[in-house]
């Protein structure tokens, strides 16, 4: 779904970071930095473990449903339909143990998608008899059309991203998600390169499941990502038989009498832990600071930014995904007369980052970055063509 382009702008958030004037990162699809709240929150938690007399009880449960709540808000979910995983493949996994898949049928992938969302679908296929299509990259860099011309009767699971995480090329979930609802396929989504900078709806997607890391585009912690479920897999198995994720685990003295019944919604497939006194604080940090600027003008303010960078860039010859088949916080420049073997170490001697993924140059911004970055930026690009 794209990004208003009517939203407002937001000015330029450094001062909520701890980024040093002389850095330009570029580099958000890479790792995000924490907002200095975050980090605080994270110290003040990872602290409480020191002095364990004052952690209660009932704190193994209130600061996660916050923290499930305020994920839920940002994609238009319930809290029960979201659950606390500790990356990105946790979620996969659980997608690919929940989802119908008989021998002879076919899940569709993307060419060189992020292993996550791959090697799950690869033993699937392989425990079951059945294959792994991959969607190769389309010469006119329409994802959206390439992936539906290639479903059919025997496809059962599309697991996608949201964009491309090697250039941003954008995917229309909703029309995916109606191709997939025609063809009986289930839709999984790996939106960790997307959510948090790209608007999604979950009711008008209606995936199977959709899973986010929460340390790039959510600004938070590593090791630390939610996943959300579908209410017709609440019943489903989770990866762990945990403690936490039964009914009436908030009494500990109780635990001795074991329990077959879970917590509501998605609460079963949590990871174990997941009460985490330093990260859940961090990510509550992060997930409040961005719905108090909002996704629409967080993509909205990206934008304007990505599009001023590919503008700079054509003007040296280099290419990108058109406006509107790329996401709107992500740029992918690729060189036509080959990149400079040493182009990233002369970016990063001059205190700019950026990263590369297959033949692009990513160039993913946020709100810590303004016009000095970007000059920095084609400085060093400009010397080195």
């Amino acid at each position: 779904m794209a990004s208003s382009r009517s939203a407002k702008m937001i000015p330029c958030q450094r001062h909520l970071f701890d980024i040093p004037r002389d850095v330009a990162y570029l580099n958000c699809a890479y790792i995000s930095p924490i907002p200095n709240a975050t980090r605080d929150a994270g110290q003040a938690g990872l602290a409480r473990k020191s002095m364990p007399w004052t952690i209660a009880a009932e704190d193994f449960f209130s600061e996660s449903e916050i923290v499930r709540g305020l994920f839920a808000n940002l994609i238009g979910a319930t809290p029960d339909e979201v659950a606390i995983i500790p990356s990105a493949s946790y979620g996969v996994g659980i997608a690919a143990a929940n989802v119908a898949f008989e021998p002879g049928q076919s899940i569709l992938v993307l060419e060189e998608q992020f292993p996550s969302n791959l090697y799950p679908w690869r033993q699937l296929s392989a425990d079951n008899e059945g294959s792994l299509i991959t969607v190769p990259r389309p010469s006119d860099g329409d994802w959206t059309t390439a992936i539906i011309n290639t479903l059919d009767s025997t496809t059962a699971v599309v697991a996608i991203p949201h964009c491309h995480w090697t250039d941003g090329g954008l995917i229309d979930l909703e029309r995916i998600a109606s191709a997939c609802r025609e063809h009986r396929a289930a839709l999984v989504i790996d939106a960790t390169q997307s959510l948090g900078a790209l608007e999604l709806d979950i009711t008008m997607v209606q995936p199977d499941f959709l899973i986010s890391a929460s340390y790039k585009w959510l600004l938070g912690p590593y090791s630390l990502g939610f996943v959300y479920v579908a209410p017709k897999h609440h019943d489903g198995r989770p990866l762990e038989q945990t403690w936490i994720g039964r009914e009436g685990s908030q009494g500990f003295a109780d635990l001795v009498n074991y329990r077959d019944t879970f917590q509501p919604g998605a609460r079963r497939y949590d990871v174990g832990e997941r009460s985490n006194f330093a990260l859940i604080p961090a990510a509550r940090a992060s997930l409040e600071l961005i719905a108090g600027w909002g996704v629409d003008e967080i993509a909205s303010t990206l934008g304007a930014m990505t599009n001023e960078i590919a503008s700079r860039a054509q003007s040296l010859g280099l290419t990108s995904q058109p406006e509107h088949l790329r996401a709107s916080h992500f740029l992918g420049i690729r060189f036509p007369e080959g990149m400079p073997g040493n182009l990233v170490e002369r970016l990063s001697e001059a205190g700019v980052y950026v990263s590369v993924r297959g033949t692009s140059m990513r160039v993913t911004p946020h709100l810590y970055n303004d016009t000095q970055d970007v000059d920095r930026l084609f400085d060093v690009l400009e010397a080195a063509l």
